[in-house]
């Protein structure tokens, strides 16, 4: 009885790793995901969602595809006070972000 106890255990456990597994997006996902929150913490709206993205999804990335990832947020936040690019940076953070920072990329004041 004890070992089919633990027989189920095992594949719950294995089952979950492999679902675990499966959830992993690319690379360049997640370097797209730091470049939003690089580009909604220069416009001042909340990364909350992202920063648990990024952080799920940093666990078993390379250190060099994590060091990139900083150097994508740094770029993207301190394109955000370039005012030129203001409108170009409100639309790419209001559309192809809004999959990384959920419904709070919809609320981006257009100034």
């Amino acid at each position: 009885m004890k070992f089919a106890a633990i027989a189920f255990v095992l594949l719950g456990l294995a089952a979950a790793g492999s679902a675990a597994a499966a959830t992993q997006v690319s690379d360049v996902d997640y370097l797209k995901a730091n470049r939003c929150k690089g580009l909604a913490a220069g416009m001042g709206e909340d990364t909350s969602g992202v920063d648990a993205f990024i952080k799920a999804q940093g666990a078993y990335r390379l250190d060099y595809i994590l060091d990139r990832g900083r150097e994508e947020y740094a770029r993207a936040k301190r394109q955000t006070s370039d005012a030129y690019l203001k409108d170009r940076l409100n639309a790419e953070l209001t559309s192809a972000c809004t999959a990384y920072l959920g419904a709070s990329a919809k609320s981006v004041r257009t100034q």
